[in-house]
């Protein structure tokens, strides 16, 4: 199922200002927030996908690569693994819950979604970032790489709790299990009451009794895997892309981060990549150039043969249309564009020599420009003098 597009979500036009994108967002997520519309689970997929839109166009890096190559620019490409989708409820009350005041996730008038005010902090792990180099025929038709990274882990030994034999916690006696410490200041507009993580237990809530000796209470262990990933087509040199929770494991449970895949384009033999067009090089003899002849032109799918026109000058373009590059997120391809280039001999025999003399005497050789040819090397001779 494809995706709507972002600004359609929040109601927002490509321009809005990042304070309209805050309010919209939180207009939508009042609209349907699981607390005022219990059971209902449309309202959930609307408020997740609320969330989502805003995790995107509230940040500038990633607003401004969804905006170049929509969503497979932040990892929406169907069926690639890629992705800001897939927020489960902690994510986004963790992410976005302090936009709506309260102290932990509240939103406004609600008690916050399954836990009031008293939200614990999830643990989010890192992002992992990842090169991968690409030929010109794997960003023609898209490609499924398998990548082996040495990325955090969830320990094998306590399972991710960091406790030592399973339930080794306690309850942080200093935010009573809340995450958090609730502060009451003076100030000139009277008494202001804020919420800031607990620094006892870290915003968790427990504190671990006895800590596991293998990931020593982390939660977490280095190791390698393999990570298959699919990458579509049309990618380009510099595109970061973005597969949701493939990255380093969260201490002691929560959630993983993402991996971020930095796209290398590798150079072609014989081709130079312009957008979606594609640009070759063809060097014919002066005969072919003279006479005509079928020339031999690689594209990304095999060889094909090309007629060159009888009197064909160097310089002149072909084009073969629909012979270049898709576009990520767009439909159709670019073209291969043939530059041709009449190849000059540097050394000749006597007999080939005689042959170009008696070729110069003919008239057909004498050089013989265009009006416009001429019109143009008056206007630069006017233009020095």
């Amino acid at each position: 199922m494809s995706k709507r597009d972002y600004y359609e979500v929040l109601e927002v036009s490509k321009g809005a200002t990042a304070a309209e994108i805050k309010k919209a967002y939180r207009k939508k997520a009042m609209q349907f927030h699981p607390d005022k519309n219990p059971g209902d689970s449309s309202a959930e997929e609307k408020f997740k996908e609320a969330a989502e839109a805003y995790e995107v166009l509230s940040d500038d890096n990633k607003k401004a690569r969804y905006d170049q190559y929509g969503h497979a620019g932040v990892g929406g490409a169907a069926g690639g693994g890629f992705g800001g989708g897939g927020m489960s409820m902690d994510d986004i009350f963790s992410h976005f819950g302090d936009i709506f005041g309260g102290g932990g996730g509240g939103f406004g008038g609600f008690g916050g979604f399954g836990g009031g005010g008293s939200r614990q902090r999830v643990n989010k792990g890192s992002n992992l970032r990842v090169k991968v180099s690409l030929t010109l025929n794997e960003i023609l038709n898209g490609v499924e790489k398998k990548i082996k990274v040495k990325k955090y882990v969830s320990c094998s030994h306590c399972s991710g709790s960091g406790a030592e034999g399973g339930a080794s916690h306690s309850t942080c006696t200093t935010c009573n299990g809340s995450g958090q410490v609730t502060r009451i200041s003076n100030t000139i507009l009277g008494q202001m009451q804020t919420a800031s993580q607990c620094p006892t237990c870290n915003g968790e809530g427990k504190i671990i009794t006895n800590k596991c000796k293998h990931c020593h209470g982390e939660g977490i262990e280095k190791e390698d895997e393999v990570i298959t990933i699919n990458i579509p087509a049309g990618v380009e040199e510099g595109m970061q892309l973005s597969v949701s929770g493939r990255g380093n494991a969260a201490r002691r449970g929560g959630v993983n981060g993402d991996m971020l895949v930095l796209i290398h384009e590798e150079e072609h033999e014989d081709l130079v990549r312009d957008g979606r067009d594609l640009l070759y090089n063809a060097f014919v003899s002066i005969p072919e150039a003279t006479l005509g002849a079928p020339v031999e032109i690689p594209t990304l799918e095999g060889k094909v043969k090309v007629k060159i026109e009888a009197g064909t000058q160097p310089g002149k373009v072909l084009r073969l249309r629909g012979k270049g590059l898709p576009e990520v997120n767009g439909y159709g391809r670019g073209d291969l564009l043939v530059q041709i280039n009449v190849w000059i001999p540097k050394a000749l025999s006597k007999d080939e020599k005689k042959a170009m003399e008696k070729m110069g005497e003919s008239d057909s050789f004498a050089p013989k420009p265009s009006s416009q040819e001429k019109g143009f090397f008056s206007r630069m001779k006017n233009m020095f003098e």
